[in-house]
Formats: structure tokens, C-alpha cells, sequence
């Protein structure tokens, strides 16, 4: 890592959407990795390193768009492998990123066959390297973030899904949100010593609830009645195959590990749906039902237990084996 102070994540004002879905990134690797999309200048390389530093090894690595596949995958010296009896590997980029964060900006601009090989590496943990008969593997674990702006460019509908979650960034923060952006980052340039220090609290606390949630994750269990909700609504919005139901349970639990909690809520599912959907849903929600308009008679009619009642109490007061019993509630889009 670089000895230069970088901008603290727990400065950053807003984005609060993208935090989260990093934060699960962060917390659970296999999930997949982040795309973001949005228009440049949305600070998407400041958050992408900000999460870095709430890893264990605050590893970053860059992925430059002109890189070559043996620079990635990393060399094997056929050479040596004759003369000595054994490969000699030279680490590529996927070797560097172990343990921390790769960042790919302009994600859509790669070869598909570069972005095909960064997502079987991170969704297997491994890097294989084959030539000539002679292979090399090594671990790989690290959080994949991407970033496109849609206006250069799309990523094929196949290497698209394979990202786990999906952010659609908002370029237009309110006006007191944007004057406060420019106020934090003219006083990190001015100081950014002192800029660090005045948020090292706010970090350590943050960096404290990743490592925790990280902790925490593996003692959540992946219940069948989360799996059956999650099945339930991707049916309905007509999502081909299974990544979306398995990269929604994992989430799902993260997001769990997140708030400290000991298993998986509605609102958990609730909460990391659109990320999961974003980029697979092919149809659109039901249409809202109108309440009628009359009762049938003089005065108002007591609906009797389970008749109305339920839409009176928020999904996570359910229990979430008894939520698929309940009259169903329109999804958010």
C-alpha cells in the first residue's frame, strides 16, 4: 500500500446505497463483487479504495484497461520448468489482489474474455495458469469492483449477470449534499493528514463493524424459508437461471451479519433485492391494487382476523415462514 493518505470511507457524504453494497461485498466476498454504474465524477474510485482499507490487508489493485491477459493471470518460465524440474511463476495481477480489492474502471471498455476470466476467478477463489502442459494455481480471493458509464458502451447481458450486485449510481446529489462533497474534499487536499486524524474515530468504528459482520457471518444460517421467498419473488420477475437466488441469500446474510442479527429477516431481503435484481429482472412488478372505493353498508365494515389486517404491519414483524401465508404485498421496483 501506498504511504499517501487516502480519503476516508467514513467521510464520504452520501452514496449511501453504494456503501452498502460494498460493505456486503466486503463482508462476503463470495457474493461476487459490485458493478457500478453511473457518470463519471461520482467518486466511485474513492469509495472502491475506502473499502479496501476496512480489509484486513488494505490491499488495492488497479486493473489497467490496456492490460494483457498474462499480465493478469500472472507467467510461467517454461525454461526453468525444463532446466529445474519445476514452474517458476511470476504473480500477475489477480496474485496482487489476494486478500484485498480489485478495481476495474470501465469495466465495459475489456475484451468479454478478459471480463469472462476476472469473474471465474473471483467466483472460484483460484488462478489457474496453464502452458504447455504445465500449470501453476494459486488463491485469489478478493472483492471484484467495476464501473461503467452505459453512454460508452454496454457489458454483454451474459458477463453482466455474472457480477453479484448491481448499483445504479445518481449523478445529481441535492445542492446542500454537493457543497458539503466540495467543502471535505478542498479540506483533505488542504491537510489530509489532519483531515484523517479528525475522522480516525469514525473509521476505526467502521473498519470494527466490517470485521465483526466478517466474524459473524458464518454462525447465520441459509434457511429454506429465506431460499423459498427469494425463489418466489425471482419468479416473478422473471429471472433465467439461479445466480440471482443464490448471490440474494448471500446477501441477504450479509446485509444480516451487518446489523449484528442472528438470522435472516424480510428486511434483509427487502433491503439488498434491487441490487440483486437490477441487472436480471425482466418483468416489471404487479401493478398496485386499488383499495374499493365503498363499504357495503351505512358503517364501516371491522375486517375480521386476516382480512386486511395484516397490510397494517411491517414485513420484518412477520415471521418470515409465515409471510408466504399473508395476502403478498406489492414488490418495490
Amino acid at each position: 500500500m501506498s504511504d499517501l493518505p487516502h480519503f476516508p470511507l467514513a467521510a464520504v457524504v452520501g452514496a449511501d446505497e453504494l456503501k452498502l453494497a460494498l460493505y456486503l461485498a466486503a463482508i462476503d466476498p463470495a457474493i461476487g463483487g459490485v458493478l457500478i454504474e453511473g457518470p463519471r465524477g461520482m467518486a466511485k474510485s474513492t469509495l472502491a479504495r475506502g473499502i479496501a482499507e476496512l480489509l484486513p490487508d488494505g490491499i488495492f489493485v488497479t486493473l489497467p484497461l490496456g492490460a494483457s491477459e498474462e499480465r493478469i493471470v500472472g507467467t510461467l518460465d517454461l525454461d526453468a520448468a525444463l532446466g529445474e524440474g519445476r514452474a517458476q511463476f511470476s504473480p500477475g495481477v489477480l496474485a496482487k489482489a489476494h486478500g484485498g480489492v480489485l478495481y476495474v474502471d470501465e469495466v465495459n471498455l475489456l475484451p468479454d474474455h478478459l471480463v469472462d476470466l476476472l469473474l471465474d476467478v473471483a467466483a472460484s477463489g483460484i488462478n489457474l495458469v496453464e502452458r504447455d502442459g504445465i500449470s501453476h494455481r494459486h488463491p485469489a480471493r478478493f472483492v471484484l469492483i467495476g464501473t461503467m458509464n452505459p453512454e460508452e458502451g454496454e457489458l454483454r447481458p451474459q458477463l453482466l449477470d455474472r457480477f453479484g450486485l448491481k448499483v445504479l449510481q445518481n449523478g445529481q446529489p441535492q445542492p446542500a449534499e454537493r457543497a458539503e462533497i466540495v467543502r471535505r474534499r478542498l479540506a483533505f487536499d488542504a491537510d489530509p493528514q489532519a483531515f484523517v486524524a479528525q475522522w480516525s474515530g469514525e473509521q476505526q468504528a467502521l473498519a470494527q463493524r466490517c470485521q465483526e459482520a466478517r466474524d459473524h457471518l458464518a454462525a447465520i444460517p441459509l434457511e429454506d424459508a429465506a431460499l423459498d421467498e427469494i425463489a418466489r419473488r425471482c419468479y416473478a420477475a422473471g429471472v433465467d437461471g439461479l445466480r440471482a437466488d443464490l448471490v440474494w441469500l448471500r446477501a441477504a446474510r450479509a446485509h444480516a451479519a451487518w446489523r449484528g442479527a442472528e438470522r435472516i429477516e424480510v428486511a434483509d431481503l427487502d433491503a439488498v433485492e434491487h441490487f440483486a435484481l437490477a441487472h436480471r429482472r425482466l418483468h416489471a412488478p404487479p401493478p398496485v391494487a386499488q383499495p374499493p372505493q365503498a363499504q357495503p353498508t351505512g358503517q364501516q365494515a371491522q375486517a375480521s382476523p386476516g382480512e386486511g389486517q395484516w397490510g397494517e404491519l411491517p414485513a420484518q414483524a412477520m415471521p418470515m415462514g409465515e409471510r408466504r401465508e399473508l395476502p403478498r404485498w406489492p414488490k418495490k421496483p
